[in-house]
């Protein structure tokens, strides 16, 4: 009995360590959590006249920016999941702040589940842009596109006088 009870302790005490370890996907996945947060409080944030903002020409408004991340959200992780991209619409052309608000929604519970991969299946060949990476690999580049564009949005916002998401 007592060599069962060590036994079912060490079990115990080990579990707890395991859990502990981190994977590759979920070292990635916080990340990207943190910065779908960001760029949605933004979306909330930003007032509906100025998602038509652009700080010169050059650049994209509020508004294309907002869709450009749900273009770019949709297409990595439809590859990621090894699926079709499930819309057909281009988010740079959409105005409304409602709508764009509720298409980031969309794309982040989408791309959620990419996020939720194995470490197996992260590993997997996939090709991006006519590159040879891995499907962490997408992972990791929509996170770091998300981050890219999360700081034009913080740029945009300061010029309007607007505290970013990061910031508060």
């Amino acid at each position: 009995m007592r060599s069962f009870s060590l036994a079912a302790l060490a079990v115990l005490m080990a579990a707890p360590a395991a859990a502990q370890q981190p994977t590759a996907v979920g070292v990635v996945r916080p990340l990207y959590e943190l910065v779908r947060t960001n760029i949605q409080r933004s979306a909330e944030m930003v007032p509906e006249a100025d998602y038509s903002f652009r700080p010169t020409e050059a650049v994209r408004t509020f508004g294309q920016l907002f869709g450009h991340v749900v273009n770019a959200r949709y297409m990595l992780c439809s590859m990621v999941k090894g699926e079709e991209n499930p819309v057909g619409q281009n988010f740079e052309e959409v105005t409304a702040k409602a709508d764009l608000v509720a298409a980031l929604t969309a794309s982040a519970v989408y791309c959620d589940g990419a996020y939720a991969i194995s470490d197996a299946r992260g590993m997997e060949p996939l090709t991006v842009f006519r590159r040879e990476t891995s499907r962490l690999g997408a992972l990791v580049m929509n996170a770091t596109h998300d981050w890219e564009h999360y700081g034009n949005l913080v740029t945009y916002m300061r010029i309007r006088g607007m505290v970013p998401p990061s910031s508060m």
